[in-house]
């Protein structure tokens, strides 16, 4: 049986493209945001995965993703999921639309054998729709997530930029004991933006992989809502992918 580090609310959502106004398709989707608010905890993090989507299961994707802020209050991160408006030289005056929500559940942390999960089982949308096919989020699922060390050099051009990585506390950099890559045990590492992870599409059956009541963490999760925790109004922003399943 696996044991439990952390459990809490899962959002997901995209953000599209600078000036696609309707997205129809995962091309006109520039990121894919996961939230994470554990329940032991004010905090909120916002990670980003950099595919654009979630490691295919079946395949065993080994997709890279990011922390990209940690926020103690939810407003802090309303506001970064807000359309984006910015002047280039160029283009003159360019908008991003505002990230859109696409699905919400439970998440678990779980050390697993000598390595680590996160897992999560989704409370809507109901019925997933092609917009949660195209970001390959499925009703559960279980990846294998490993921390990649901050001080251990990256391949040009591949991860953060040195001025992006995370500085992590003395007794979170030991966990690595040299090493490129360390489990995320404790998940405080999560903690720090810059903090780069490697997701690994384990099993469709987090459950009976890990022996953990994923059920029972949606029935908690039912409490929070990706309205209420993050601020965001239903008149801010199409929310039709999280109860049908389409792309808006």
């Amino acid at each position: 049986m696996a044991e439990l580090l952390e459990d809490g609310d899962i959002y997901f959502l995209y953000r599209p493209r600078v000036e696609e106004e309707h997205v129809d398709s995962l091309a006109e989707v520039q990121r894919l945001l996961v939230v994470l608010h554990p329940w032991h905890g004010r905090h909120l993090r916002l990670l980003v995965v950099g595919r654009k989507r979630l490691p295919d299961i079946g395949e065993h994707d080994r997709f890279w993703a990011f922390v990209d802020e940690v926020v103690g209050r939810p407003e802090q991160l309303h506001k970064t999921l807000q359309a984006r408006r910015y002047r280039t030289q160029t283009r003159g005056r360019r908008e991003q639309p505002p990230a859109r929500p696409a699905a919400e559940g439970a998440y678990v942390i779980a050390r697993h054998d000598d390595h680590t999960h996160l897992a999560y089982e989704l409370e809507l949308p109901l019925r997933l729709g092609q917009a949660q096919r195209d970001l390959d989020i499925e009703p559960e699922a279980s990846y294998i997530v490993t921390v990649k060390n901050p001080q251990a050099p990256s391949p040009p051009g591949v991860g953060l930029g040195a001025a992006r990585k995370a500085r992590l506390p003395a007794a979170l950099q030991e966990r690595f004991h040299g090493r490129r890559f360390a489990p995320l045990d404790p998940p405080g590492f999560l903690d720090h933006p810059g903090t780069e992870l490697v997701l690994i599409g384990a099993a469709h059956d987090a459950s009976a992989e890990l022996r953990i009541d994923l059920d029972a963490e949606v029935e908690r999760a039912e409490r929070s809502t990706i309205f209420g925790d993050l601020r965001i109004g239903r008149r801010e922003r199409p929310v039709a992918p999280l109860f049908t399943g389409e792309w808006a």
